[in-house]
């Protein structure tokens, strides 16, 4: 189970993310075949599993995106640049002074181990949430999710939150066979795992790789090593074989979970 740094909240189609003050830079992302730009040169962090106005039963698994060309960093290793961990906001607006470090409480709920997802176990009632991304020392970057208001209509007593953590990896926003037009969006998801920078090399953490194949030529293989969580992707038409990995962050050649192949055409 996936627990937050707090115990007042059980380890703790997208929404839209919000448009915001810091712009990607081409310059510092590295830029592989097939790879492209995203349509928005905005960061955020959003919900991949929860949209405004949603009605949930808990205990409720809550993912979690990053846009924009950030990753995810631990807080045990300090990381400069375009590197954090996320926070889930409850019942609260975004801080007014954002030099000042978030609280530790049941409304600032704190990921510093790099994770990508919390189980809610709200009792019955409204909830505002919203993320956003902070630095080692928590104070907030300008990368945040527009508010979301969800409804909790019952709370099961019979589930258990822990059988809603499957440790593994998976390619959110597709599925196989599915047909794409240039440029989409591949969201990369991590549950039970952590992510991180590479360079950080902390034990349990890992970063994506994703290798793309092409029906006929030699495959892409696209590392991301900043501990980013999602990448654009506008490859010539044709169909192609899609495969997920964490590769530990400790020791490179060893991964630390795949996730199975699937295919798309892309027109």
């Amino acid at each position: 189970m996936v627990m937050a740094q707090t115990p007042a909240v059980a380890a703790s189609a997208a929404s839209a993310p919000a448009a915001l003050a810091v712009k990607l830079d081409p310059e510092k992302s590295p830029r592989y075949p097939w790879q492209a730009l995203p349509p928005r040169a905005t960061a955020d962090a959003y919900f991949t599993n929860l949209k405004d106005g949603d009605k949930i039963e808990t205990p409720f698994r809550a993912t979690f995106g990053l846009s924009g060309g950030w990753g995810l960093a631990p807080i045990a290793k300090p990381m400069n640049g375009r590197n954090g961990h996320h926070h889930l906001l409850v019942n609260r607006e975004l801080p007014l002074d954002f030099k000042q470090a978030l609280p530790f409480d049941e409304r600032y709920i704190h990921f510093g181990k790099g994770q990508m997802e919390t189980v809610l176990n709200f009792p019955p009632g409204t909830y505002n949430l919203r993320l956003l991304l902070a630095d080692d020392q928590h104070l907030p970057h300008y990368v945040y999710s527009k508010p979301l208001h969800i409804t909790v209509t019952r709370k099961r007593d019979d589930v258990d939150p822990k059988t809603l953590v499957q440790k593994g990896v998976a390619l959110l926003n597709l599925t196989d066979g599915q047909r794409v037009k240039p440029p989409f969006r591949v969201q990369f998801h991590a549950s039970g795992l952590n992510i991180g920078n590479s360079v950080q090399k902390e034990a349990g953490t890992g970063h994506f790789r994703l290798t793309v194949t092409p029906q006929t030529g030699k495959p892409v293989e696209m590392l991301f090593p900043n501990g980013e969580t999602e990448t654009w992707l506008a490859p010539p038409a044709g169909a192609y074989i899609l495969k997920l990995d964490l590769v530990d962050n400790v020791n490179p050649s060893a991964l630390l979970s795949e996730a199975q192949p699937l295919t798309l055409r892309v027109d």
